[in-house]
């Protein structure tokens, strides 16, 4: 008679806690005891406080800076490989560094790389994240990858509002394939910023490919980091005749005077998920949980079902 198999098992990082409960509710399954010690000097040692062996576990944390956000995802891992977990799920709502996907200029890291082989030498046997600042990035790990997209989170609100004349536009060039998907599953026109920086999250010149002379503009991008890029291209299209605009981004850094940018800016209104905690509140920033795709991708990694439907873009 085989033995049976156990229940898999949900921890949560710190920073993410509120996310991770909303995702276990979703799966079906209470989030697991952790216990984090620290020293007075920083340093912190998480603890499970139950047993693993054999287990299924789904670890969820995004790793977006202070840097112990990542370092605390490693120890869990580590703590679930050195516990004789069965599999160990790195569940990563946002994958921080990933901007740092390339050598754009010599002697510099490749830190997504390096990111990814510290979760494998950890022990992720596999990783579930979402809208990756670069698709390449999952051919820097070993292990499976489960690439969800926001669009099935955010597609749905956009027909929801019921837009005339909508017009879907990429913030920069590098964002042109994710705009042409949107626009494709919305039926709308594209229009593209081209911008030049002067140096990281500093622009210095932008201008617009494309009309928007009284249409309704959605901007799609990843992620909203200072929101100057965001709220440029917004100010500029409102110029330009636009009818509204609005915006949706993955991942909520909203980092240095984003907020304030917000406020100040014609941007109609900013949809979020959940993947990162918002600082603080804002009239402008609607939020979307991300919590039921990732509990429904992890059922299937559970039951060892197909995700194909979770793929639209």
């Amino acid at each position: 008679m085989s033995p049976s198999v156990p229940a898999p098992k949900i921890f949560a990082c710190k920073q993410s806690q509120v996310l991770a409960q909303n995702i276990a509710n979703a799966f079906g399954a209470p989030l697991g005891n952790v216990i984090t010690s620290t020293y007075s000097d920083g340093e912190f040692q998480p603890s499970f406080e139950e047993s693993v062996r054999g287990s299924r576990v789904f670890i969820i944390g995004s790793t977006f800076p202070s840097s112990d956000h990542l370092m605390e995802m490693l120890l869990m891992l580590d703590a679930a490989k050195r516990a004789s977990a069965r599999h160990i799920t790195a569940v990563l709502p946002y994958f921080g560094w990933a901007r740092q996907d390339r050598k754009d200029k010599p002697r510099v890291p490749i830190a997504a790389k390096l990111v990814a082989k510290m979760l494998e030498t950890a022990g992720a046997t596999r990783i579930i994240t979402m809208d990756l600042h670069a698709d390449q990035i999952q051919g820097f790990f070993e292990k499976p990858v489960d690439h969800l997209f926001a669009s099935t989170i955010f597609l749905p609100y956009l027909k929801n509002l019921n837009l005339d004349n909508l017009t879907i536009a990429s913030p920069d060039m590098g964002g042109s394939k994710r705009a042409y998907a949107y626009s494709k599953a919305l039926e709308s026109d594209v229009v593209i910023c081209y911008k030049q920086r002067a140096k990281a999250n500093v622009i210095s010149h932008m201008e617009l490919i494309g009309d928007v002379q009284g249409k309704n503009v959605v901007l799609a991008d990843d992620m909203v980091d200072t929101a100057g890029t965001l709220t440029k291209a917004a100010d500029l299209m409102m110029e330009r005749g636009a009818a509204s605009v609005r915006a949706i981004c993955t991942h909520p850094i909203l980092s240095g005077n984003a907020y304030e940018r917000l406020e100040n800016s014609q941007l109609q209104e900013l949809i979020v998920t959940d993947s990162i905690p918002l600082k603080q509140e804002s009239s402008k920033i609607k939020v979307l949980s991300c919590a039921q795709l990732f509990a429904d991708v992890m059922l299937s990694v559970q039951h060892n079902e197909s995700i194909a439907s979770k793929f639209l873009m």
